[in-house]
């Protein structure tokens, strides 16, 4: 059964979904999720915006501990390691224990597994932040709007308005 989610990305994104998928219609429709609207595939965009706010917390929040002075390079090079320790720690947990960071809540995003759980758990949600770390498995989407980070774990973005 997880072989159908799982695929091939040796022929390309379009090809990692395997033959059920040629007559998909909307990203999620294999999985059962709507064409748009509550529960439907977040889009890339605005995954990216979640993204990026997430970025913005992690450096407002490391900036209460730890000191910022762009005319340094040497102490921005130390801020930029301990914003990406507190991007990565809160967003692990927020999506372990949530499914969602700041900036999917603020976009009205939601990370859930595919198996129906609940939550998604530690044991996929720190995996699936250090794929979203590296970026490249985050953007190299499937017909289905996840990115290989979430096909690893067997999670999928949706939107919850």
């Amino acid at each position: 059964m997880s072989e159908r989610w799982t695929g091939t990305w040796l022929s390309g994104p379009g090809s990692a979904n395997g033959p059920d998928d040629e007559s998909q219609r909307w990203p999620g429709e294999r999985f059962g999720l709507p064409q748009e609207g509550v529960g439907s595939v977040a889009g890339r965009g605005v995954r990216l915006g979640a993204f990026l706010l997430d970025l913005v917390v992690a450096a407002l929040l490391t900036s209460l501990f730890v000191e910022m002075d762009v005319q340094r390079p040497e102490v921005m090079q130390t801020f930029n390691y301990w914003a990406l320790l507190v991007w990565f720690v809160v967003s692990a947990v927020a999506v372990s224990l949530f499914g969602f960071t700041v900036g999917k809540f603020a976009l009205g995003l939601r990370v859930v597994r595919l198996d129906g759980t609940p939550m998604v758990g530690p044991l996929r949600a720190i995996p699936r932040t250090l794929l979203t770390a590296i970026i490249l498995p985050a953007a190299l989407a499937d017909a289905n709007g996840r990115g290989l980070h979430d096909r690893a774990v067997g999670t999928i973005v949706v939107r919850t308005r």
